[in-house]
Formats: C-alpha cells, structure tokens, sequence
C-alpha cells in the first residue's frame, strides 16, 4: 500500500468551510458530493471542490513525501470525522484496489472508514489558463468586496449579479455593480486587459479566510476567469454581457449646487445616529436629509401620521441652496461603511451621490413630502415614501436616467386631523386586529389546501396499490 497522504486537522477544518462553500447540496451527481485529493510531485496536497461552474482550491501548509496520486472522498463524511477530532491530530487518507481509507486517531490507536472507490479521472477538471496573472493591489480587492456587495440578486438579470470591470479607459478601469436602487463604482486603478469581464458575485469571495490569505492575483480565460490568494483559487465562468451602459444615469455633478461633508472620522457616530432614526415604514427604511440655513438635519418619523422629527447633524460642512430628498437608509448606511463622506445634491428628485476619492454610489430618492422651513411648529408628511420605478439599467435607452416619476401628491391639501393619542392607539389595536383576522383566514385558507391535496395523494396510493396487486395476480397466470 502507497505512502498514506496526511491532512492535519487544524488545516482540514478551514479548508473544508471553504470548499463547502462552493458545493451543491441540492446536486443529484454523486462526483459533486465528493472533493479531489491530490499530490503532486512536489509533494503539495491539494484540496478541490466543485458544482461544474465553480471550483474552490486549497493548498496545504506541508508538503508529503509519496507518489503522485488523486483520489475522491465524499465531502460529508470527511467533515463529520474531522468535527470529532482534536486540533492537533493528522488523519491520513489513502487508496487500496478497490475502495478508499480514512484513518483517525482513536485512543492510542488508529479509527478506520472505508468508503468507495471513485476514478479521480471522473472529477471535473479545473479550468486551465494562459498568460501572467494580474496582481490586484488592496485597494482594488477592498473596492471589488464593495461592489459585490452593491450588486442585484435578481435572478431574472444575471448579467447584474455581478461586478464589472469595465476596461474601456485602458488608463482609468472603472469596478461597477448596481440593482437599479443603487449603483457603486470605483476608478482608482489600472489592470492590463483588452476587454472588459463580469465577475460573479459569489459568497466564497466575501469568505475571511480568503479575504485575508495574502495578496489577490487575476487570471481571465476565454470563458472562465479565476482569483488566487496565497493558498486558495477561485475559478468561475464568467458573466456573459453586455452590460447595461452604467454612465448614462450617473447625474452630471456640475449640476448638483447642494454640497455636503462631514468628517470619516465621525461616521461610526453618523451610522447610528441613522439607526437609531424613527422609521414609519419597512419596506424602503425612509430617511430625510435636509439642508437649510447652513445646517444639515435627518428627517424620520414613527408613524405616517405623524410629523417629521429633525435631528441635527453636527460636525458636518456644506454649501448650496436648501433642499430636502428622501431616500432609503441603508443605501446611506452602506456608503458611510464604504468611507465616502460626501454628499452631492441637486433636486429632490435626482439621484443622491455619495462620494469620496474615486469611489461613488448613486442611490435613487424616494418619493416624500418637503418638512419646509426649520421654522414651521408642526410638519406633517404628504404622501407616504413609495418605490422608485425600475432603473434604466435594466432598459438602456440613448438618455437613460435613474429619475423617479414625481408624486402626485397635492400641495395644497389639507393637514389630517390630530386626535388624541388614546384614539390613535385604539385605532392602531383595530387596525392589527384586523390584519391578524386576515391572516388568520389565510392560514386556514392553506390548511384547506394542504389537506386536499393529501387526500389526493392517498387516492393516487390507492390506485398505485391496486395496480400492484393487478400485476401480481398476472404473474401467477399461466396459459
């Protein structure tokens, strides 16, 4: 029997969350149930998982001394060993004529598992590429986690589930990602590709084990493009285009005469501030901004009914005339993660820009109602925040905008009647008492389905049942 091939526990561990990351355990193939063991003749063990679009691998600290040799393990029952093993322990893994071994420490002997024996030939080979790899400096991986995180999830739309890098400038590459609520780019790098690539949002990417194994290194094939680390490679398909024409909707900033920043050193205090902001509604997070008489204030509110709280905010710097938009909170949260502490404004109902440096996301306003001078005693809103229509990234058009409709809200309408806080509780409890009675219909609703549909089942087993018997009895007719 060939030398076994060693995997230390406190390696195995890490190594397969990331390789779980990327398998499929709704995959009907039983090779994809199973990761690839290799030694080279280096003696460098490698660890590969895959779901036929994506492959993780991971090469171990050590190199071992034996033979070339692959072999395939299944993926739960190697992680449900090493769950039971103490850190310091080695299992060892090795091959016979006709199944595969895993030996564990047990006790002060060794454990062993046999499981079956799969050709290694079977499993999906990994990509193969040419040319250099592109090193991708700190910054350019920072931006790439924050443009991933600005992409859609809209399965309807694969070509936004991703980021771009948009090689158009071959002097200024630009990474973008949107959802059409809001848009990320970022321009302070220059990488030498002739064309530009979409590469898929993936959770194994935003992983930390990746994120901190050294410095990011780029290949790009013909339809597969891969990121290395120190240890870990990526390799994915890559996103087919085109891309919608991200530029058009951008608001020109000659235009937006509303400046206004505040110190990076303060967002940590910004962020909860915002947080802590009344919301009146969960659906889009409405949150004011207004900027009037050289002071900036958030504008939220509990309840629809009720007026606009104002808070200031201090520590913050600005210019331009008075203007108030509406938009979604956590778009503004996500850009002050990002460190972008400048906001550009020019109408209420334009795209909001957030910047700082060569990084900037576009965020679409909301529908509101201005709360009008920091002077007025009672401020009540006039339409509730509504969704903004689809971006034009989705349809691009020869002058695509990200512009919301305008609300039709009437200006001249009449400010709802106050009543008393007891009678707005009551009003309140009928109104929940009411959408618990509407659940509760729809409950039974489902219930009446479920148990249709499970007499259903057992007629068909009956049926299936009496053809089993049927074709019993034919077996014992003789002619």
């Amino acid at each position: 029997m060939m030398n076994p091939i060693p995997l230390p526990i406190a390696e195995l561990k890490p190594a397969l969350t990331g390789l779980g990351k990327i398998l499929n355990g709704r995959s009907t193939l039983p090779i994809l149930k199973n990761i690839k063991i290799e030694r080279t003749h280096d003696g460098w063990i490698t660890l590969t998982s895959t779901d036929l679009d994506r492959w993780a691998s991971v090469r171990l600290e050590h190199p071992s001394v034996g033979p070339v040799i692959s072999l395939l393990l299944p993926f739960d029952q190697l992680s449900q060993i090493v769950k039971s093993g103490g850190k310091g322990e080695i299992l060892e893994v090795t091959a016979s004529a006709d199944h595969n071994l895993i030996r564990f420490p047990l006790g002060n002997t060794l454990g062993e598992t046999k499981v079956p024996k799969l050709s290694a030939d079977t499993f999906p080979p990994t990509p193969r590429f040419h040319g250099e790899a592109i090193p991708l400096p700190s910054c350019l991986r920072e931006a790439l986690l924050e443009a991933m995180d600005c992409a859609s999830e809209d399965g309807n739309r694969l070509v936004l589930n991703g980021t771009l890098v948009d090689a158009e400038d071959p002097k200024a590459n630009h990474l973008v990602a949107t959802d059409g609520r809001h848009l990320y780019s970022a321009n302070s790098f220059t990488l030498p590709l002739k064309e530009s690539v979409i590469i898929p949002t993936h959770k194994f990417l935003e992983w930390k084990e990746f994120t901190t194994d050294g410095e990011w290194q780029m290949r790009v094939g013909a339809e597969h493009l891969q990121l290395s680390s120190r240890r870990w490679q990526f390799t994915t398909k890559a996103r087919e285009g085109p891309y919608p024409d991200w530029r058009a909707p951008l608001p020109n900033p000659a235009d937006m005469s509303t400046v206004i920043t505040w110190d990076t050193a303060k967002r940590e205090e910004l962020i909860k501030l915002i947080q802590r902001m009344p919301c009146h509604e969960d659906r889009h997070h409405t949150l004011g901004l207004h900027w009037a008489g050289g002071e900036f204030m958030l504008l939220g509110k509990g309840t629809a009914q009720e007026p606009w709280l104002r808070v200031p905010v201090p520590d913050t710097q600005g210019q331009g005339p008075d203007l108030t938009v509406f938009l979604d909170r956590r778009y503004l949260i996500k850009g002050l993660g990002f460190g972008l502490n400048t906001l550009s404004l020019s109408s209420p109902l334009t795209p909001v820009r957030l910047h700082h440096g060569g990084k900037q996301l576009i965020i679409m306003p909301l529908r509101g109602s201005d709360p009008g001078s920091p002077s007025s005693a009672s401020v009540t809103t006039t339409a509730a925040a509504a969704p903004p229509p689809p971006s034009t990234l989705d349809h691009p058009t020869p002058k695509p905008t990200m512009q919301p409709q305008p609300h039709s809200a009437n200006p001249t309408a009449e400010k709802p009647e106050t009543k008393p806080p007891l009678d707005m509780a009551l009003l309140h409890v009928e109104g929940m008492k009411a959408g618990y009675r509407e659940t509760l219909n729809h409950l039974s609703r489902i219930g009446d389905c479920i148990r249709a549909a499970m007499r259903e089942q057992k007629a068909s087993e009956k049926e299936i049942q009496g053809v089993r018997q049927t074709l019993r009895s034919l077996k014992n007719v003789r002619i």
